[in-house]
Order: structure tokens, then sequence, then C-alpha cells
């Protein structure tokens, strides 16, 4: 009875510094993430003068909303964010596609060289984007593409990750459904809309927030490409947000007032379909 008193005293010891430990990472999270976003939500209220002060004001001494309406008209931020739609809308579109039915003919289709092409899918997402910055560039150069939508859009259009995610869950799917749809006849097509993308929804829809998210957030690749505000997207109009009035001293409340303004679409859309992503990215994670 002694030992098995022990036991479970030590065993309660474990779980309380277990929840201890649990909540003491979840706060630190909770500060590396939250406290930039306060100081972005701070900063865009404050004066020019408040900003920089030494040391630094965590709270405005006078609050300054024209922060909202600067960074709104000294640039053509609405013709930004009509580029940004467009761009993220068009890329993400043919990324989500693409990435369906590439992973649909990896997992349900017989043809030579399957596994060579996903190994090529593989290595291409350990290869970073900026190391074929220089050619694409050169080649978007040569084509005549430079300050175009599709010089921007056609090269962003990689679906190596949707392709990867897609293709893990479509292999958990129940082997059983899918052959009694192929003895009922089904073909590749009726498989597809009838029955694998039906079952498909929370994956589906972690795929197109993850695909949203990154492609609003593309920067090097617009900036490289867009000579002028006619095709730039919201992230390069932010870049030149600091150069207006004095470049030498930037005016960062009107800069943080239009991050703001940028990231509140895309989070909408991500508070929105979180819990579906959740799933979906944790769907594929056991087969069967």
């Amino acid at each position: 009875m002694k030992h098995t008193g022990v036991r479970t005293l030590s065993y309660q010891r474990r779980q309380r510094l277990v929840t201890v430990l649990g909540y003491a990472a979840m706060l630190c999270v909770l500060v590396i993430v939250g406290v930039p976003l306060f100081w972005i939500l701070i900063t865009s209220f404050k004066d020019r003068p408040d900003i920089y002060t030494q040391p630094a004001i965590y709270w405005p001494r006078s609050w300054h909303p024209e922060n909202y309406s600067h960074a709104t008209t000294t640039l053509p931020f609405w013709t930004f964010l009509r580029n940004s739609v467009i761009v993220t809308g068009i890329v993400a579109a043919v990324k989500f596609v693409l990435g369906v039915f590439s992973a649909y003919g990896l997992v349900f289709l017989r043809f030579p060289g399957k596994n060579i092409v996903f190994l090529v899918i593989i290595a291409a997402l350990m290869v970073p984007n900026q190391i074929t910055v220089i050619s694409n560039y050169a080649l978007i150069a040569q084509l005549g593409w430079r300050n175009t939508f599709q010089g921007i859009i056609i090269p962003l259009c990689g679906v190596a990750f949707g392709t990867f995610l897609m293709r893990n869950h479509f292999l958990s799917l129940p082997a059983e459904v899918i052959e009694a749809a192929r003895m009922d006849g089904a073909g590749w097509w009726r498989l597809l809309t009838r029955v694998v993308l039906p079952m498909s929804g929370p994956t589906m829809v972690a795929f197109a927030v993850v695909t949203l998210v990154n492609e609003w957030n593309e920067y090097l690749w617009p900036f490289l490409m867009a000579d002028d505000t006619r095709v730039a997207t919201l992230p390069v109009g932010l870049t030149l947000l600091q150069n207006t009035e004095n470049p030498s001293v930037t005016n960062w409340g009107p800069v943080m007032a239009g991050t703001l303004l940028t990231m509140l679409p895309i989070l909408v859309v991500f508070l929105l379909l979180q819990r579906h992503m959740i799933k979906g990215l944790t769907s594929g994670a056991v087969k069967g």
C-alpha cells in the first residue's frame, strides 16, 4: 500500500510538472507572437516623435488614427490591394487545381515512373525559392514579361507542397470505399468528384488556406517584377510607403497602419477556417 501511494504521489507530481511546463510554453509562444503584434498596433497610432523617443514609449502620448488615412492616400493603396487580390486569387486557384489533380494521379492512376515523379516533387520541396530567383528572372525578362501580371503569377504556380499534402491525404482514404466505387463502374472523373473530394474537405481547406496565406505574403518575386504601381502588390506597396516624405527618416506610424490593413483580410480568412485547416493538416498523419 505504501509503495502504491508513493507511485501515485510521484505520478501526480509528474502530471503537475507537465501541466506547468505546458502553460509556460504557451506563455512563451504568446509573448513571442503577441508582443510584436501589440507593438505594430500601438505604433500605428503614434506620432513620429513618439516612435523615435528613447527609451521606447509603450503607450502613445496622443493617438493619431490619421495614420490609417495617410497609409491609404499617400500611395495608391487600393490599387495595391486589387493587385494582391488578383495575384493571390489566380495563383491560389491554379495551385489548388494542380495540387489536387497531380496528387490524384500519383495515388490512383498507374503509369511508369510514378515514384520518380514523386521523388522529384519531394526534391523540389527541399529547394528554397530564392535559389531559382535568378534563373526565373532571366527567363521572364527574355519573354518580356517584367512588370506584368503574368510575369508575377506564372513562376509562383509551383505546387510541390500541395501535391505532397493531398497525396498523403488520398493515401489515408479507406481503400474499400475506392474499390467499391471502381466496382460500380466509376471512372477517374466520377471517382474524383463523387468519392475522393467529398471525403477530403478539411484537407482541401487546409491546402487552400496555406496557399492563400503564402501568396498574400509573397514579397521577393513581386518586388523584383514590379517596376511601378500598376502591378505592385501590398507587401511591395508597404516598402514604397517607407520612402515617402523624408526617405532618410521613415514615418513608421503609417507603415504600421498599412501593415495592419494588409494583415486584416488574410487574418479574417485564417480565423474563419482555422479549425478545418488544423483538422486537414493532421488527417493524413495516420493511414487507415
